[in-house]
């Protein structure tokens, strides 16, 4: 039987960080494609002479030409400016809004059957563009956020109660940025509420840095931001659909009544199966959550309206 195969668009540290957690699960074959001509090669290359060590032997390509993600299961896009020190995930708007609607025509036109994972920011506005430029079903079209998001909100919680992240569950809802909803009441260490566990003064000031931990990053690095768990978190949304794994996991998925919510990407708890994003999954919110998550929405829709003046322009 053939491998699956995965197409990375977008050959920067994330795309390339994907590649690599790919092989080292023997996931599927890979296509690393970007513009820059030699990267994605070389960095493909790099990865497969791992190979020996590690003992895989999957296929790592790297590729300029859109054509050879032809026949992908799945489209992990990257592709996009990074965050600079300063700058918000909505500053990248214009620039990233060009480089989705080129990825997303390639994709359509050369794996238009792929489940297609988003990660490119401001993510809910680009998620959003890659579903209409393909006009594949919400079902395939899917974006990044909610995982990395709850498994931000579960470290922070684990480095306050001393405890193994395994034994921490949390949720992270809403848009990918600062107005994100950590959902207090669905979060718990050992089952018991997190609520019992630290004080109110300490959770708030552990879910607001929840909600800058990226930006936390940026300002770390200075020259790029966060990818080992950006990519970690797109390979778990990926490895849900191969596997038909059925595992539930916050996402920014399309609405459509949910929530309160029609025709509008918001990072949900979803399952995610062989037939993409097969269910949404509403959680009972207490009425400080359902407002943080309806002032969310509104940011989002804000910056889906912003998105379309951009591209009429």
């Amino acid at each position: 039987m053939a491998r699956k195969k995965i197409s990375l668009i977008g050959a920067g540290n994330i795309g390339a960080t994907m590649g690599h957690l790919c092989a080292l699960r023997q996931l599927a074959d890979v296509v690393l494609y970007d513009v820059v001509e030699g990267m994605p090669q070389g960095k493909a290359l790099d990865i497969t002479e791992s190979g020996p060590i590690d003992g895989f032997d999957v296929s790592v390509t790297g590729s300029n030409d859109i054509k050879d993600i032809a026949g992908s299961d799945v489209c992990i896009v990257t592709s996009g400016l990074a965050r600079k020190p300063g700058m918000s995930r909505d500053d990248l708007l214009g620039i990233n809004a060009k480089i989705i609607t080129e990825v997303a025509t390639g994709i359509a036109e050369n794996a238009p059957g792929a489940l297609v994972i988003v990660i490119t920011n401001p993510l809910d506005a680009m998620v959003t563009l890659m579903k209409k430029v393909t006009g594949f079903p919400k079902e395939r079209v899917v974006g990044m956020a909610g995982v990395l998001d709850s498994a931000r909100y579960r470290t922070f919680l684990a480095m306050e109660l001393g405890v193994s992240v395994q034994s921490v569950q949390a949720m992270v809802l809403g848009g990918h940025g600062d107005d994100m909803v950590p959902v207090r009441s669905a979060t718990t260490c050992g089952g018991v509420p997190v609520a019992d566990l630290i004080p109110a003064d300490r959770l708030e000031a552990i879910e607001e840095r929840t909600r800058k931990a990226g930006g936390e990053i940026v300002g770390l690095l200075k020259t790029g931001s966060a990818f080992y768990s950006p990519a970690a978190a797109a390979i778990r949304m990926a490895e849900s659909f191969l596997g038909d794994k059925k595992e539930i996991l916050p996402c920014a998925a399309y609405l459509e009544g949910e929530y309160g919510l029609d025709g509008i990407y918001m990072g949900v708890p979803v399952q995610i199966g062989a037939g993409g994003v097969e269910k949404v999954i509403e959680v009972a919110l207490n009425e400080a959550e359902t407002e943080e998550v309806k002032v969310s929405a509104s940011h989002v829709s804000d910056l889906v309206d912003a998105l379309a003046k951009v591209l009429a322009e």
